[in-house]
């Protein structure tokens, strides 16, 4: 797939007249990630929200499907460092999306609620989401998708245990 990938990239950079990404740099799949998600950004600002960024829409899922749960336990469920997801609390927080309350048990620990505003946010933007999917997958069949997506989550979670063991 890397030399498919190399000759469509070569081919577009040759038609445009700018000279494309060395073979080494194409055949990386560090840089084939980078460009998803790069392409994946531009294309969610685009067709589901200009202003909620993906952590944002993941952290109202996961409070959504969990509400009450603490910020701690809901950074590790969506993939966030605790840092990151206090700004991003914080930022929903800010726009009304989101209600932070302090544990009665414990000061130090938030608790997370969707407010109106952000279970209407959540639906909109979930709806789109879900019409971004079927765009981004068009290419393959329903089996070929379940696929996709199993060698995608496989390789988040390889990747992920190389950075525990660092």
């Amino acid at each position: 797939m890397a030399d498919e990938t190399s000759t469509t990239t070569a081919a577009t950079a040759a038609t445009s007249g700018q000279p494309g990404p060395p073979a080494a740099l194409t055949a990386a799949p560090g840089y084939q990630v980078r460009r998803l998600y790069q392409a994946y950004l531009a294309v969610w600002i685009r067709a589901v929200d200009p202003t909620l960024t993906g952590p944002q829409f993941a952290v109202l899922q996961a409070v959504d499907a969990s509400p009450g749960r603490d910020q701690r336990s809901m950074a590790s469920a969506v993939a966030l460092d605790t840092s990151t997801m206090a700004d991003v609390a914080r930022r929903l927080e800010n726009r009304g999306l989101l209600l932070r309350r302090t544990a009665a048990d414990d000061g130090r620990r938030k608790l997370l609620y969707l407010t109106e505003e952000g279970e209407r946010t959540l639906h909109d933007s979930n709806r789109r989401a879900r019409e971004l999917d079927e765009r981004l997958l068009e290419p393959f069949g329903a089996e070929r998708r379940e696929e996709v997506m199993h060698l995608l989550t496989s390789l988040a979670d390889h990747w992920e245990g190389l950075t525990e063991d660092s």
